[in-house]
C-alpha cells in the first residue's frame, strides 16, 4: 500500500511536468529513463519541502518511504530518494550500509541515480564509518556496471577534501582496465577529485599505469592536474 506522503510527492511531480523538460533529460542518456520532466530546481524543492513533514519519523520510516521512491523507477523520484537519504546523514549508523547496498543493486540503473545517491548519502556514510571503506572495494568486484561505478563515485567528495588516498588508488586499481566507458569516467573523476590535495600522488599514478589505462579515464584524471604536468603526461 502506497503510503500518503508518497502519493502526494506524486501528485507535486505529476503536476509540473513538462515535455520539454523530459524530452531534454533523455539526450543526457543512451538507455531508456522515466522521467516525469520536472526541473531539477524545482525537484530539490519539493524534497524539502516534503522532508519537512516527514523529519520526526523515525529513520526506517524514512528509508521505507526512500525505498518506495526508488522502486518507481522515475528519475524525479530517485533523486528524491537520494535527498531525503542524505538528510538522515546526522543519525546513519554502520548498519545502514547494507540498506544502501540493496539499493544500489536494485534500484540504480544510470549514472544520474548512482551519481546523485553515492556522491552524498553513500559517501558521507563511508566517510562517517571509515571502516565500511573495504565494502566499496567488494563493490568494484561486481558484474554489474552501476555498482562499480557507485564504488568509485561514493568518494567524490571525500576525495576531494584530500582524504582516503590509500582506498582512491585501491579501487582505480580494480577498475583499471574495465571496458565500460561510464565505470572509467566514475573512477577518472574519482582520480582527479583525489588530485586537487595530492597532484603529485595522482600524477606519479597515473604514469605508472599509462600504457594500460583507458584514455577516457586518464583523460578524466588529468583535468585538475597542473598544465604543465598534464602537457607531460599527454606527451611522454
Amino acid at each position: 500500500m502506497t503510503s500518503p506522503v508518497v502519493i502526494a510527492v506524486r501528485a507535486e511531480l505529476r503536476k509540473n511536468r513538462d515535455k520539454r523538460t523530459r524530452e531534454s533529460a533523455q539526450r543526457f542518456f543512451k538507455e531508456e529513463v522515466k522521467f516525469y520532466g520536472v526541473k531539477s530546481a524545482l525537484v530539490r524543492k519539493i524534497a524539502r519541502a516534503y522532508f519537512n513533514k516527514i523529519k520526526n519519523l523515525d529513520k526506517k520510516e524514512i528509508f521505507a518511504l526512500c525505498e518506495e521512491l526508488f522502486a518507481a523507477d522515475y528519475s524525479e523520484e530517485a533523486f528524491i530518494a537520494a535527498e531525503w537519504a542524505f538528510r538522515l546523514k546526522q543519525q546513519y549508523a554502520p548498519e545502514d550500509f547494507q540498506v544502501f547496498a540493496g539499493w544500489v543493486k536494485k534500484y540504480v540503473n544510470n549514472w544520474a541515480k548512482c551519481d546523485t545517491f553515492c556522491n552524498h548519502a553513500v559517501g558521507a556514510l563511508v566517510e562517517k564509518y571509515p571502516v565500511l571503506l573495504p565494502g566499496l572495494k567488494v563493490w568494484a568486484k561486481s558484474d554489474n556496471r552501476w555498482v562499480k561505478r557507485a564504488a568509485a563515485v561514493s568518494l567524490i567528495l571525500p576525495a576531494r577534501r584530500g582524504k582516503f588516498l590509500k582506498e582512491v588508488f585501491a579501487i582505480a586499481d580494480i577498475l583499471l582496465e574495465d571496458p565500460d566507458d561510464l565505470v572509467q569516467k566514475g573512477y577518472g573523476w574519482l582520480l582527479k577529485e583525489a588530485s586537487r590535495q595530492h597532484q603529485q600522488e595522482v600524477f606519479a599514478y597515473l604514469m605508472k599505469y599509462k600504457k594500460t589505462i583507458p584514455r577516457t579515464a586518464f583523460r578524466y584524471a588529468l583535468e585538475k592536474i597542473s598544465p604543465q604536468l598534464r602537457s607531460q603526461a599527454m606527451t611522454k
